[in-house]
């Protein structure tokens, strides 16, 4: 069965249940803030590199003589390596941002690449005359899409929970939207041809990794956690969840999407992501919602 626009429903229904997925994660990120923000975002990639490993593997035994010499060309490697990095800068900007503004401001502004996409395609098409520019659709359906979350959620208060609202939080949250705009185009440029988890794998590895010299460089209680703390059982819980529903659910559902749909489209359902991380952190461990008050 398949839709009007020859998108298969399946793929419909991941794109919905992986929307829910990524919404989950700022609520339990938050959970474990006294584990520094990019060892937080090093775990979370850790744990889920090692959920996709055998999965990985099992796809390699079945795709190996179709895809082993194509996977090896230069230009493979290098989104690779790209998507990994705009990983690892994505997670260590947004995972910081929430330590610094409020759930609600940090996951609006990271849901923020909608636009950037439609701008950067603008961009783009006027110095590459084969790449095309956006649609009046596309354009007001991210401007739409950005700007309804932020009527409906934007908070007259400074406070939300025990966070308060920062410049520097929104700041670092837009940041992560930045660097998750590379994300998407390596998903979407490898995922054409190359099944979901050999290509989910070695970029969440590669996040994973650049993440731990980042942390012992730049964050001083470090060594109080250590490069595995995660498999600690205070915290062990906390991470799985991150890995099962946010990683494998979430992001390797999105991933899974953009191989049937354009990368606005994806991009553009995520825009929800501030409306249901909001209430998924309220309802489950009282975060608190944005006010409306005029006053």
């Amino acid at each position: 069965m398949r839709t009007i626009r020859g998108t298969p429903v399946w793929v419909w229904l991941l794109l919905v249940a992986a929307v829910f997925g990524v919404s989950s994660a700022g609520a339990l990120f938050q959970q474990v803030d006294e584990v520094p923000p990019l060892l937080r975002a090093s775990w979370r990639l850790q744990l889920t590199s090692l959920i996709l490993a055998p999965m990985a593997v099992v796809q390699w035994i079945v795709h190996r003589d179709e895809i082993s010499d194509r996977l090896m060309e230069r230009n493979t490697i290098f989104w690779i390596f790209a998507g990994g990095i705009f990983l690892a800068l994505h997670f260590g900007a947004w995972v910081a941002s929430l330590d610094e503004t409020s759930l609600t401001h940090s996951l609006l502004f990271v849901t923020a690449h909608p636009l950037i996409i439609v701008v950067g395609m603008a961009l783009v098409a006027k110095l590459m005359k084969n790449y095309r520019s956006p649609s009046k659709l596309e354009i007001i359906g991210a401007c739409i899409g950005f700007t309804g979350a932020a009527l409906a959620l934007i908070d007259y208060g400074d406070q939300q929970g025990d966070r308060t609202v920062t410049i520097w939080g929104d700041f670092l949250a837009f940041l992560g939207a930045m660097f998750v705009v590379g994300y998407i185009v390596s998903g979407r440029i490898l995922r054409k041809w190359m099944p979901i988890f050999i290509y989910a794998f070695p970029v969440t590895l590669i996040g994973a990794l650049l993440l731990i010299p980042a942390s012992y460089a730049i964050e001083p209680d470090y060594h109080k956690f250590g490069v595995l703390g995660w498999v600690e059982g205070e915290y062990f819980r906390w991470f799985l969840a991150l890995a099962l529903i946010a990683g494998l659910l979430g992001h390797t559902g999105l991933n899974t999407c953009l191989r049937y749909m354009p990368p606005l489209v994806v991009s553009t359902s995520v825009t929800l992501e501030p409306i249901i991380g909001s209430i998924i952190g309220h309802l489950l461990f009282n975060t608190g919602l944005p006010g409306f008050g005029l006053g």
